[in-house]
């Protein structure tokens, strides 16, 4: 299976002090030379705002918090307006 190179495009993330938990619309660049994809993820950040990707999947405590977070990609403007824009 072939790995990716991820461009962050878009984030929308919790702001606390300690884990943070991000909603991002991403450019997945694969190293075998696959054609480039453009897709939403939900991804950790740790307290010193480093990612923290746990094999494809994020932890989402509740549903109030998943959508908090797409309701604040749509407050930015980027939310489902960001897939015409590939």
């Amino acid at each position: 299976m072939a790995t990716a190179n991820i461009e962050i495009i878009h984030e929308a993330r919790e702001h606390n002090s300690g884990w943070n938990l991000c909603f991002q619309w991403c450019r997945y660049r694969y190293d075998d030379g696959s054609p480039d994809e453009m897709g939403y993820r939900f991804i950790w950040r740790d307290p010193e705002d480093r990612l923290h990707p746990q094999r494809g999947q994020a932890l989402i405590q509740s549903a109030a918090q998943m959508f908090h977070l797409i309701e604040l990609a749509m407050q930015d403007g980027w939310f489902v307006t960001a897939e015409g824009r590939r």
